[in-house]
């Protein structure tokens, strides 16, 4: 089987890796308690300070993105506590699954894949809990398996309104791609990954900490070594990690960072904005339908329904025809929708590219006429 050199990454993670970052990779690794990385860590946390616009602590893990979410949970939750679950795609479902795997008591807030949380809900059951019961509210920000963007703005008001819960959000797909203040918005555990908006290989995982997810943290009895989060914190004093962390993709990590700080924050969100409009918009003008409600459409990555043919079918010829892969439909949406990512480093000619490709394919399977195809490119290239 040949070796497929150019292949294009168009998935919500994996994403496309710069190169500077790619050589950061090759580097000879140094002493993980060496004075040399105590250095490198200072400056990546000052960084991911600024990425998370927050003042928090913000720890590096050596693990996935569902790491630093666990880690969050159990380093500052109790066995029975109650907690709220906001679920509408699949990696909702993930943390409803580990809550209970601690032993918590979750509250399920649930909205049809493909439709956003209403905070409402969250506002209704947060104030009926006069004994302040409630110790956190877990969720999505950026639902990856439905193309959805959560309100997480209004929802982490009115958990902020409760005083006591917790608010442990799920950004694997929103940092680095629109604006999460955690200082503004007041959220106390924020997790997220690598090989999303960071822009480098997966391996790394990151969670900012609030005074009051620290507070939390001395009260919680759920069982915990590696993902024990105060033993990061003990280590960041120091500019150091607890266990032995992956050095190179700290090389990695510190270029993609300096890559981001140059391009500035305002500039890495209204890029992603611009792609997912020109990706949204092309898609209808191919006459194809938007699975996520069109008024919550992530940054990160856009659902499309394809009708009347498989669309795992429809990826594997574009795979093979294109050498573009894009992200296929998860649990009872398989063969029901393609998604298309446009996440990290990613440019307006990738997204060109993929626009003509999908509609390249849609002529060849005699859905579309080539002048919708044409139309599509042009809709597109309004928008970048």
């Amino acid at each position: 089987m040949a070796i497929q050199q150019k292949l294009s990454l168009m998935i919500p993670g994996p994403t496309p890796v710069p190169e500077k970052v790619l050589q950061a990779l090759g580097r000879h690794p140094i002493g993980h308690r060496s004075k040399d990385f105590q250095d490198l860590m200072e400056i990546t946390t000052k960084n991911l300070q600024w990425l998370h616009q927050t003042k928090n602590d913000v720890l590096t893990i050596t693990g996935s993105g569902t790491a630093a979410m666990e880690a969050g949970m159990i380093s500052t939750l109790s066995k029975g506590e109650k907690v709220i679950c906001g679920v509408n795609g699949k990696f909702g479902q993930r943390w409803v699954k580990v809550a209970k795997e601690f032993g918590l008591e979750v509250i399920k807030i649930e909205a049809e894949w493909g439709k956003p949380l209403d905070p409402k809900d969250f506002k209704t059951i947060l104030e009926k809990d006069d004994k302040k019961e409630i110790k956190a509210v877990i969720l999505t920000h950026s639902e990856t398996s439905t193309g959805v963007i959560n309100d997480l703005k209004t929802i982490s008001s009115h958990i902020r309104n409760h005083k006591k819960a917790l608010s442990i959000i799920d950004c694997v797909t929103s940092i680095g791609a629109c604006s999460v203040p955690v200082d503004d918005w007041e959220l106390d555990v924020v997790a997220s990954g690598s090989q999303k908006g960071y822009m480098i290989p997966p391996g790394l995982s990151f969670v900012s900490m609030s005074d009051k997810a620290w507070q939390a943290s001395e009260n919680s009895n759920l069982p915990k070594f590696y993902l024990n989060l105060k033993s990061y914190k003990k280590s960041l004093l120091s500019n150091s990690n607890p266990y032995t962390p992956a050095v190179n993709l700290v090389f990695a990590l510190d270029e993609s960072l300096k890559m981001m700080k140059d391009e500035g924050l305002d500039k890495i969100f209204k890029r992603h904005e611009r792609h997912k409009l020109a990706v949204s918009e092309a898609a209808k003008t191919l006459n194809l339908k938007l699975f996520a409600d069109e008024n919550h459409l992530s940054p990160a990555v856009t659902a499309i329904q394809i009708e009347d043919i498989d669309a795992e079918q429809f990826r594997k010829n574009i795979k093979n025809k294109y050498d573009i892969l894009l992200a296929g439909g998860q649990d009872h949406l398989k063969g029901k929708i393609f998604r298309v990512g446009h996440l990290g480093y990613i440019n307006d000619r990738d997204i060109i590219t993929v626009i003509a490709a999908i509609g390249n394919t849609l002529v060849e399977q005699n859905i579309i006429s080539t002048d919708t195809a044409g139309k599509a490119l042009k809709i597109a290239s309004c928008h970048l």
